[in-house]
């Protein structure tokens, strides 16, 4: 490709591919695990914003020998969220905002954000299902419905996967006033019984008190609406909700705060504890506190905990799954993978790629290593060609990256 798109790219098990010098395949990253923190503001903080472009002329995306990929599907706005779907199919969800026309692609008009469908996982076959959103991002299916979260709400919308067609929209969710700014995507996440139907919300803020308890938090209702409930909180922004193959045991991954430095603080990647309170905004990676919000809770400062593995600073980690498939080779099977959308706030550029996390009985086993790199250009250039946002295994065994 030589032109700025927005696409899911499919990586498979087949044909080797090359390095890249910036973020060498296979290499492990820096400060992944339970490294040391460095003190607040021992760097200064930088406002160092990527550049998306178009794919520059030799550009290419690197895997570990063995892998390639490829485009799978173009064309679109802001691809997200993607979900497998129980009859085969691939959903997607547009994350454009509710204002925002894009350009026709394939005859297909899009006024805002939009939900797709690809029957049979054939990306030839794409039917677009749900128009005029708001920034759609979470996608669930549960009995006959389909569940699509936008800021302010969660829907829900009677599926019919004999044709693909949904009926029209239930508002089961009102997240009142939180499409006015902050963080603007709510996880969603079914337990394997149907009965309770988790959400995550990020933040309003960086690090503002005295927010919506329902921010910053990962939330329970019944699947109507109903039954509101805390599961965590403290969790700043819980971009993405997985269970950890065969057991019932809540994976998150969530992005932490900025503005204390280049290393500071770590996203993290955590199994959730029911009625955990994982820090923010008074402090972060356990009972560490936040110095801009000194002295105001010292009791929540000494309850709060830290994730199990730390991502790095600043690397904006969105979704993530766990691979089951036997398509790649067996040191990937039940390790997670994780989109990287990329840092704003550190001198040196960090993410904008995919990452592996080896896992053992359960838990994060080594440190991560560097997956899909090669739309991060270098860590001293603002210019990208690409931000990763959604992972998800096919049923071949394949992965999908938006």
């Amino acid at each position: 490709m030589t032109t700025k798109t927005r696409a899911a790219w499919i990586l498979s098990g087949v044909a080797a591919a090359g390095v890249l010098l910036a973020q060498v395949v296979g290499t492990t990253l820096p400060n992944t695990g339970k490294p040391a923190l460095p003190p607040p503001f021992a760097t200064p903080s930088s406002r160092n914003s990527p550049k998306v472009v178009a794919q520059p002329s030799g550009a290419e995306l690197h895997l570990p020998a063995g892998f390639k990929v490829s485009v799978w599907s173009e064309g679109y706005k802001k691809p997200r969220y993607m979900l497998l779907g129980n009859h085969g199919e691939v959903l997607l969800a547009d994350s454009a905002e509710a204002n925002l026309v894009a350009e026709s692609t394939a005859g297909l008009k899009k006024t805002g954000g939009s939900v797709y469908v690809f029957p049979n996982a054939d990306p030839s076959k794409r039917k677009q299902i749900i128009t005029g959103l708001d920034r759609p991002y979470g996608l669930a299916l549960w009995h006959e419905y389909l569940y699509v979260s936008q800021p302010n709400q969660i829907d829900r919308y009677k599926y019919n996967p004999a044709d693909f067609s949904v009926g029209p929209a239930e508002k089961v969710v009102t997240l009142d006033n939180m499409d006015k700014g902050g963080h603007w995507t709510r996880s969603l996440l079914f337990n394997k019984a149907g009965t309770k139907m988790y959400v995550g919300v990020g933040s309003a803020s960086n690090v503002d008190a005295g927010e919506d308890p329902r921010r910053a938090a990962i939330n329970v209702y019944n699947p109507d609406g109903t039954g509101h409930e805390f599961f965590a909180t403290g969790t700043r922004n819980p971009t993405s909700l997985h269970w950890y193959p065969g057991t019932q045991t809540m994976w998150a991954a969530v992005q932490e705060r900025d503005l204390l430095g280049d290393d500071l603080v770590p996203d993290y990647f955590t199994h959730v504890q029911a009625g955990a309170f994982y820090g923010w905004p008074y402090a972060y990676t356990g009972p560490n506190e936040d110095p801009r919000r000194k002295g105001e809770h010292p009791e929540l400062v000494r309850k709060a905990i830290a994730g199990d593995y730390q991502l790095g600073a600043h690397v904006a980690v969105l979704d993530f799954c766990f691979y089951t498939g036997k398509l790649f080779p067996a040191k990937y099977r039940n390790g997670a993978f994780l989109a990287f959308h990329g840092s704003w706030n550190r001198s040196k550029r960090v993410g904008q790629e995919v990452v592996f996390v080896p896992f053992q009985n359960g838990k994060p086993a080594g440190p991560a290593e560097h997956f899909l790199t090669g739309w991060m250009l270098s860590p001293e250039q603002k210019e990208v060609w690409g931000r990763p946002v959604g992972v998800m295994q096919m049923a071949d065994g394949s992965l999908l990256v938006s």
